[in-house]
């Protein structure tokens, strides 16, 4: 009866995985060893932290009194001091923009303003022009027909001698 309940014991056990791996590889419950997934990204990205987080995580920094335990924060939280001190400088400053990711690439230029009014007035003069242009012809056309019909034109500022 011993041998009995000796294989019905190893029928319920998993089998061991023989396995060289960190301590975190141990599984609590059982003490096996297992293996890690064997994938592997295909690229490494770059953390990207939101303002909340930051904002956050500078509030819990200054919250910090006791020795060690700003280090500790760091540690868990997978910082560096370098990231809270400009984190802090952009806080200072009141750059809020600052603490969102920077866009990458190729950086908008200002729009400077003389080339907006300088293109509006561009458009003005020309809108003008082409109003000139129809009164002119229009002229033109009153002056024919007054001369076909015979009828007496008064003196304009160009012919008359208006100063």
């Amino acid at each position: 009866m011993i041998i009995d309940k000796n294989k019905a014991i190893q029928e319920k056990r998993e089998p061991l995985i023989p396995w060289v791996g960190n301590s975190k590889d141990i599984k609590p419950d059982r003490g096996v060893m297992v293996p890690k997934d064997p994938e592997v990204p295909a690229k490494a990205s770059r953390r990207r932290f939101t303002v909340e987080y930051k904002l956050g995580i500078l509030k819990q920094a200054d919250s910090c009194t006791d020795s060690g335990s700003l280090g500790a924060l760091l540690r868990r939280e997978g910082l560096y001091a370098s990231n809270l001190n400009t984190w802090r400088q952009q806080r200072d400053r009141g750059v809020l923009f600052g603490l969102t990711p920077k866009k990458r690439g190729r950086k908008e230029s200002g729009r400077d303003p003389l080339i907006a009014e300088n293109d509006k007035l561009r458009k003005e003069n020309e809108r003008l022009t082409k109003r000139l242009k129809r009164a002119e012809i229009i002229i033109d056309v009153q002056k024919k027909i007054s001369e076909i019909l015979g009828i007496q034109q008064p003196e304009t500022f160009e012919e008359g001698g208006r100063d």
